[in-house]
C-alpha cells in the first residue's frame, strides 16, 4: 500500500473521541469484502463476488490486493488497530483509578462490538480462515487487548477495590461478555446503546467484585 496525497492527513485525537463512530472509513474492495464474509463467511465467497460488490473487474480487484487472502488480513489489520487504539485512548483519558479505567475499557470494548459488529464478528469467527503467516500476528493484537484490560483489573485487586479471587479469570469473562455482543446486538433493536452499556458495566463490576471505598470500610 503506498503513502500519498489520497492518503487521510493524520490528526490528533480529541477527548473523548474513543466513543465516536460513524460509518467505517474503509477502502471499496475491502468494504466488499467485508458485507460478504459477514453473509457467507471467507470461504463461501469467491473473489469474483467480492469484485462484483466493488465494481471492479477480478484484475481491478486484484490490482489493489492480490487475493482473498490479502483482504481478509487487511480488513482484519484495520479493524484490531482500530480496537486498541479506541481502547487506549479511553484508558489514557480515565485517570489513575482503576474502576474508572475498568469502566472507560469495557465501555470501549462494547461501543466497538457495536458499532463495528460485522468487523468483530468476522475477526472473531474468521481466525480459522487466516494464514499462518498472518494468524500469529493477529493473535498478538487480541493477547494485546486482553492485556489491556488484564491489567487494570489487577491493578484494581492491588488497591483493594476489585475483591476478585480469580482476576485473570474475571478478566477474561468481562473480555469475552463484550466481544459477544457482536453476535447479538443491533443498533436499532429494543435495547439501546447506552442502556446496553449501564447493564454490562453492572454485569462487568460485578465479575471482578467491585466495592465502592464506602463499602469496603
Amino acid at each position: 500500500m503506498s503513502s500519498g496525497a489520497g492518503e487521510a492527513e493524520v490528526r490528533p485525537h480529541s477527548i473523548g473521541e474513543w466513543r465516536d463512530f460513524g460509518e467505517a472509513e474503509l477502502p471499496v474492495p475491502l468494504a466488499a469484502a467485508l458485507a460478504a464474509f459477514a453473509e457467507q463467511g471467507y470461504h463461501g465467497t469467491s473473489v469474483r463476488e467480492i469484485a462484483s460488490r466493488a465494481n471492479l473487474s477480478v484484475p481491478g480487484l486484484y490490482h489493489h490486493y492480490p487475493s482473498k487472502q490479502s483482504l481478509l488480513q487487511g480488513l482484519l489489520e484495520r479493524t484490531m488497530t482500530d480496537l486498541l487504539s479506541r481502547s487506549e485512548r479511553a484508558i489514557s483519558e480515565a485517570g489513575d483509578e482503576p474502576i474508572d479505567q475498568f469502566d472507560a475499557v469495557v465501555e470501549s470494548l462494547l461501543r466497538f462490538h457495536m458499532y463495528r459488529r460485522e468487523q468483530a464478528f468476522v475477526g472473531s469467527t474468521e481466525i480459522r480462515s487466516l494464514d499462518d503467516s498472518y494468524r500469529q500476528t493477529y493473535i498478538g493484537h487480541r493477547d494485546r487487548q486482553q492485556h489491556m484490560v488484564d491489567e487494570v483489573v489487577f491493578a484494581g485487586v492491588e488497591a483493594g477495590v476489585f475483591s476478585t479471587r480469580y482476576p485473570k479469570d474475571a478478566s477474561r469473562a468481562v473480555a469475552t461478555m463484550c466481544v459477544g455482543v457482536s453476535t447479538w446486538f443491533k443498533l436499532d433493536g429494543e435495547l439501546g446503546a447506552d442502556e446496553l452499556i449501564a447493564r454490562n458495566l453492572q454485569l462487568a463490576r460485578a465479575l471482578v467484585g467491585y466495592r465502592a471505598v464506602a463499602d469496603a470500610n
